[in-house]
């Protein structure tokens, strides 16, 4: 091999012709880009789902009392699952219902007006209440109906001295319907 001749290569380098490189590179990504969103299929991504009854069976069997949805409605999902280890019990559901509309619930320590800040709405709107019957076995039955104007209503109870809060973007009617199957009921083991 040769020594470095500290002469320049076969060709002239200039910063018009690294420009051009440039653009021939990101007309390349661009080309390889576009060829992919044309030839790829929608993507559709499903939410995780949770077995919430079994985490509560274990929640009832480390001694905690939670309240809790029986069943689901058909075509809804729980996506999330959240129990506190403190007493009282804490607990948070997430929901997808069929068309997608996102309901919660949550049984608290916390009042209802710290609830209906954190979940619904700093101000929310007061309505009649309605009487659900065979909510929480049939103890509660009387709930205070709440709404934002975003859409969301919550419905809100109070047993044993604990909060209890269903709410989301789904109809009221819906979420009477499980406010109705909710329950304190040991899950089997």
């Amino acid at each position: 091999m040769g020594a470095a001749s500290g002469q320049p290569g076969r060709y002239q380098r200039s910063s018009s012709g690294m420009v051009g490189a440039l653009l021939i590179t990101l007309l390349v990504i661009g080309a390889y880009v576009a060829f992919r969103a044309c030839n790829r299929t929608d993507l559709q991504v499903e939410p995780d789902q949770v077995d919430y009854l079994a985490e509560v069976g274990f929640a009832q069997q480390a001694g905690d009392h939670v309240v809790y949805p029986a069943s689901l409605p058909s075509g809804w999902s729980a996506t999330q699952l959240t129990v506190g280890s403190g007493k009282p019990t804490e607990l948070q559901l997430s929901m997808l219902t069929r068309e997608q509309d996102y309901v919660g619930f949550v049984q608290s320590a916390a009042s209802a007006p710290s609830l209906l800040t954190q979940y619904v709405d700093p101000t929310p709107t007061s309505h009649d209440a309605v009487d659900v019957p065979g909510a929480v076995d049939g103890s509660v039955t009387h709930w205070d109906v709440w709404t934002d104007s975003g859409g969301d209503t919550a419905l809100v109870a109070r047993q044993r001295g604990e909060t209890l809060l269903v709410f989301g973007t789904a109809p009221k009617a819906q979420l009477e319907q499980l406010t109705g199957t909710l329950t304190a009921a040991a899950q089997p083991s």
